[in-house]
């Protein structure tokens, strides 16, 4: 189960981490609610963290999360180690903590979310990672509270 940090009252980014886009949610500890926020469409590493850390300034988390996949058996595969890799970066480069949680199924979850709005096909390549993202961080949110 997750750790909350110390305060368990602030702002908290979650994200969706892919080779192309980073998905990006928004919550708050104190509500256990979470939001798609923006997706960042770039694969350079310094576009990346530029635009990471502009939201961190903006909305000053007091936490990351960083969805983990896996395959459905729980072994990892390619993306995993990547993940593991930009969870550490994030921690060392803006020195917040960092919560990796497991996202099998959060792009599935998240095309279903989107579907059932209406949104299916290719109008969902522009919202799918942020939404993925938030499906990761009211994973977090869940685990808290259970």
């Amino acid at each position: 189960m997750p750790e909350p940090a110390a305060s368990s009252r602030g702002c908290v980014l979650g994200f969706d981490f892919g080779e192309k886009r980073i998905g990006v949610a928004i919550g708050e500890h104190l509500l256990g609610i979470a939001h798609p926020l923006v997706t960042i469409d770039a694969e350079a590493n310094d576009k990346r963290f530029a635009a990471i850390a502009g939201l961190i300034e903006e909305w000053q988390p007091e936490m990351l999360v960083v969805g983990l996949p896996s395959y459905l058996n729980g072994d990892e595969h390619a993306l995993t180690q990547l993940c593991r890799k930009f969870a550490r970066r994030l921690e060392g480069r803006f020195n917040l903590p960092v919560q990796l949680v497991d996202e099998r199924l959060s792009s599935a979850e998240a095309s279903q979310t989107l579907k059932q709005s209406g949104i299916s096909g290719r109008k969902q390549k522009s919202v799918l990672d942020q939404v993925a993202a938030q499906h990761i961080l009211q994973s977090y949110f869940d685990g808290l509270a259970s």
